[in-house]
């Protein structure tokens, strides 16, 4: 079995690599989760003189084009960029790809019709796992129905962070936010202060952060300590299509 014993904060934990939980949805031809009115993804096969990029069709090849936005189509992970007025990429801020994570799952609070997560109850979760130096956190909101992985959000008005919430997370040195809502936001909110308090706006922006969205965690899988893999592709962007892996953490 491909296993590892590693150090964190001067505890030792063992790792499973045969175990990898994958949290992403992909980019699906057929159905993922879409959100924000964004154009779903398209696939379009190359069609050039003589040559057809479908090997089903003749070709001696499959060759295609794909059109989609990440941040409304399927797992994506975005940088201060998203918000900034200046351009940021994704590709230049994530150096790092391993990250010590707490997965903790949140019911979701309800006011004026809105369901959103609150800072007092995430605050309270958290105060269980202060002796753990997470850089990253995990949320799994609860009703977690499956439906979230082919769920079109556009016009729904899903549930968003109470911007609160935020700087608590950015007190306890938490560097990634990742979550299965379609943004940290309200879906209509043009200020974007979730985002915003993340990313350290109005001050400095904070070029180490990201924010992941549109993730899905199974039922199965159980609130606690993690490590963290974030992959995404190379864009130039503020965002890419991400996949991010998990691996249970044991105490050895």
């Amino acid at each position: 079995m491909l296993q590892s014993r590693i150090v964190i904060k001067d505890k030792y934990y063992q790792i499973n690599f045969e175990k990898a939980i994958d949290l992403s949805l992909p980019i699906s031809r057929n159905e993922n989760p879409s959100a924000f009115y964004l154009q779903k993804a398209q696939y379009q096969t190359v069609e050039a003189g003589t040559f057809i990029g479908d090997i089903s069709r003749g070709g001696s090849c499959n060759c295609e084009n794909i059109i989609f936005n990440p941040h409304g189509d399927g797992t994506h992970t975005e940088c201060a960029g998203h918000v900034a007025g200046q351009n940021i990429y994704i590709n230049d801020v994530l150096k790092k790809f391993m990250f010590p994570a707490i997965l903790i799952s949140l019911s979701l609070s309800e006011k004026n019709g809105d369901f959103y997560i609150d800072a007092e109850q995430l605050g309270a979760e958290l105060a269980h796992q202060k002796t753990f130096p997470a850089e990253a956190i995990i949320i799994r909101t609860i009703p977690n129905n499956t439906n979230k992985k082919t769920m079109d959000y556009s016009g729904t008005n899903p549930a968003y962070f109470d911007a609160a919430g935020i700087d608590i997370l950015n007190i306890m040195g938490i560097k990634h936010i990742l979550t299965d809502l379609p943004s940290l936001d309200k879906e209509d909110d043009s200020q974007l202060l979730a985002h915003k308090r993340f990313f350290a706006y109005p001050n400095k922006w904070n070029l180490e952060k990201t924010v992941t969205e549109m993730i899905f965690v199974p039922d199965e899988i159980k609130d606690g300590k993690y490590l963290l893999n974030l992959q995404i592709a190379s864009f130039e962007s503020d965002a890419s299509p991400s996949k991010p892996i998990i691996y249970l953490l044991e105490e050895a």
